[in-house]
């Protein structure tokens, strides 16, 4: 059984009910039903893409989104969700990577993906709008498949359906290949997390290339039979307009988010009363925004875990939010939790160690690298989180520090080793490092500690000008700090933890 069965369930149940809402749109479950089917013909008959391929989508959140994920679901084939805000040849690396056949994109993107098509020959090109130059209309391929055989489903929970690339440590980004059935079992946990019911509105205006956006809520609702009201992108008066309007009964935001809708000025007269919760992730959420929320009465839980685990790992329900503040919860219904020391034993309660976790929503590995796959894993299938945390003695955890780099911008990850690649072919630095450090509008930032090399002298404007066009714009590191000399230990590895501490200093 795939995952369109939940929409042909639900369309057999409530077939006039909303699936989606947008601003120009209402869906109902039978049309959303009907849509899958009339995709999945097209993918198949018209652009011949069979089980096991990968298609690739470019855009902005959509009804066509949604409808692309679960015909692909159908069909047995594994899309793949571009960020929109990576530069070409981060999207280039990707799409030869994956090894799609046929890239969607909204029209806006077209000349982007354009700037890219040598990096995939062979590709086919589908306008989500209308055909222009090499690119055919989808509009046209769902046309003339309306008349081909039904497509039977041709997957199962163990048949991969999402192909989310993660930034790398080494400066390569993975692919992280979830299956039907991690999705399956995301959603079981989404739900018991949340509470979530058929009678739920779930505002959704993270972006869906990220497991985020598009497991924590948004596919979970339709394993619910809810209603999803979709924005293509956030905006901080566009939510609070759909808040006060729509009246939506669950939310999700990063720190970012929460800061802009805090400090716009409709924050103090929206009507949030329908919100009986807004789950909060992707990084540590600081305790005054959170209070924000719980000022208006809005409880503000937490949703811990990464695109490798689908992402639910552990959770902070909405029942435990005002008393809890500052944990990331307890574990999900179906994911198993350990605290580990750095020998693999599992440390007493209350102390500091690896967060490991297991269970059915954690992905099968990293697409074509089976070394970053066995190296994810220890004995028994636990995967490592990264991450340093601790358990209290009522079973609640709280993230104490990460054991990987990763600096989290405004709800986006940002791999130091990266931007140290790029910096790596400048000639007049003799070391350098790239750290996050602490922002009030983004949480982090990068920025980077620099030596010259002798006889040199550092041009902050030209290094920050090296990642022009090379990397995402998110990605940039925003200082450069000269520095005689960086901490090494007696292995001579960076320790970066000094070097954030400087930061922290001023």
């Amino acid at each position: 059984m795939d995952l369109a069965h939940w929409i042909e369930g639900w369309a057999g149940q409530a077939p006039d009910k909303p699936a989606i809402i947008t601003d120009d749109e209402t869906v109902t479950y039978a049309g959303f039903a009907a849509a899958i089917d009339r995709a999945a013909r097209a993918l198949r008959h018209e652009l011949g893409v069979g089980a096991g391929d990968r298609v690739a989508h470019l855009g902005e959140n959509s009804v066509a989104q949604l409808v692309l994920f679960f015909a692909c679901a159908r069909t047995g084939v594994s899309l793949v969700t571009l960020n929109w805000r990576l530069a070409p040849p981060e999207h280039g690396f990707q799409l030869a990577d994956s090894g799609a056949s046929v890239l969607f994109a909204d029209p806006g993107f077209i000349p982007h993906a354009d700037a890219i098509a040598d990096r995939a020959p062979g590709l086919k090109h589908v306008s989500l709008g209308p055909a222009e130059g090499q690119w055919s209309a989808w509009s046209d391929h769902l046309a003339a498949a309306a008349s081909g055989a039904a497509i039977e489903p041709d997957a199962s929970h163990e048949t991969p359906v999402l192909l989310v690339y993660t930034s790398g440590t080494t400066g390569r980004p993975k692919g992280a290949v979830l299956t039907q059935g991690n999705v399956f079992w995301n959603a079981v946990n989404a739900t018991h997390a949340h509470d979530m019911v058929s009678t739920d509105l779930i505002l959704t205006n993270l972006p869906l290339f990220h497991v985020g956006g598009l497991n924590n809520q948004t596919t979970p609702a339709f394993h619910a039979g809810a209603t999803v009201f979709l924005q293509p992108r956030f905006d901080p008066a566009m939510t609070l307009g759909a808040i006060d309007r729509l009246r939506p009964t669950l939310a999700l935001a990063v720190p970012a988010m929460m800061q802009a809708l805090t400090d716009h000025p409709d924050w103090a007269t929206t009507d949030l009363s329908s919100l009986r919760l807004v789950m909060a992730g992707s990084t540590t959420v600081p305790t005054a925004l959170i209070e924000r929320f719980h000022a208006r009465r809005v409880p503000v839980g937490q949703i811990y875990g990464s695109t490798e685990t689908s992402p639910l790992a552990i959770v902070l329900r909405g029942q435990d939010a005002f008393e809890h503040v500052g944990s990331c919860g307890r574990p999900a219904v179906h994911v198993q939790v350990r605290v580990v020391d750095n020998d693999g034993r599992d440390v007493t309660e209350g102390d500091a160690g690896e967060i490991l976790v297991r269970g059915p929503s954690v992905f099968s590995g990293y697409w074509q690298n089976p070394d970053a796959t066995a190296e994810a894993f220890v004995e028994g299938g636990w995967f490592r989180m990264g991450d340093i945390g601790r358990r209290d003695a009522d079973g609640f955890y709280r993230i104490e520090d990460r054991a990987k780099d990763v600096v989290i911008s405004g709800g986006e990850n940002i791999y130091p080793a990266e931007l140290e690649q790029v910096l790596a072919a400048h000639a007049d630095l003799a070391e350098f490092a790239v750290v996050g450090r602490p922002d009030p509008r983004w949480g982090e930032v990068p920025v980077i500690f620099a030596v010259p090399r002798e006889g040199q002298t550092l041009d902050a404007p030209a290094l920050l000008g090296l990642f022009h066009d090379r990397l995402a714009r998110y990605k940039h590191p925003k200082d450069v700090i000269p520095i005689d000399a960086l901490p090494r230990n007696a292995l001579g590895k960076i320790l970066k933890f000094e070097l954030r501490a400087m930061l922290a200093k001023g």
